[in-house]
């Protein structure tokens, strides 16, 4: 199953959740991951401290224009922080749709593609409760320097994602963060030397 923001076209911004699934007994897998003008390969994957299977789960994305952070059940999992003072390019110009779906991925995503899909089990079905969108509406023909001024807060209007105690996670939520990372995180690109035998720039300067 996948659930995503993504803008359109061939340099798109993407962010992803991803449910792999696996072997049965085994712990569902989830992984996120980030495009940045039409580049993906920022996988990060991690069992869940619980069953996705069993009962409803809030899963969500805070986007602005200093941090992208992942949330399960208001626990963040992952931040992709702004560093365009590195030189380090962040996702913050393009107008984002919100979209999800089930679909057949048994050619890579379940370890690595050796566990398929069981089609005896089908239908496939996906259920959402308490969908919400918080955002600044901007139509897809805007520029970007006009949807960096329409969508930041001003003297005219404010956004709660964009004021400042929002620029970085609470104390408490880094501490979350550490106890996820350390206890549920079983892939990081960050640390794939196989994929990434140069670290990739990014990974350098992220805190987690």
């Amino acid at each position: 199953m996948l659930m995503q923001m993504s803008s359109e076209g061939p340099y798109h911004n993407e962010f992803d959740f991803e449910f792999l699934g696996n072997t049965t007994g085994e712990p569902y897998l989830l992984q996120t991951n980030v495009y940045v003008n039409g580049v993906g390969n920022r996988e990060q994957r991690m069992n869940l401290w619980f069953d996705p299977t069993k009962d409803f789960h809030s899963y969500s994305l805070l986007w602005n224009q200093r941090q992208v952070v992942f949330l399960v059940d208001e626990t963040p999992i992952r931040v992709h922080t702004n560093m365009e003072h590195k030189g380090i390019p962040f996702p913050k110009d393009q107008a984002m749709g919100v979209y999800s779906s089930i679909w057949n991925a048994d050619d890579w995503a379940t370890q690595g593609g050796l566990v398929k899909t069981d089609w005896s089990h089908a239908p496939f079905v996906a259920s959402y409760k308490g969908f919400e969108i918080d955002a600044c509406e901007c139509p897809v023909s805007v520029t970007a320097d006009e949807i960096a001024k329409k969508c930041s807060s001003s003297a005219e209007k404010r956004f709660w994602w964009d004021e400042p105690t929002m620029s970085e996670l609470s104390l408490h939520q880094s501490h979350q963060l550490v106890w996820v990372r350390a206890n549920h995180l079983v892939y990081d690109y960050c640390t794939d030397t196989a994929r990434f035998p140069i670290k990739p720039v990014e990974c350098e300067h992220h805190r987690h």
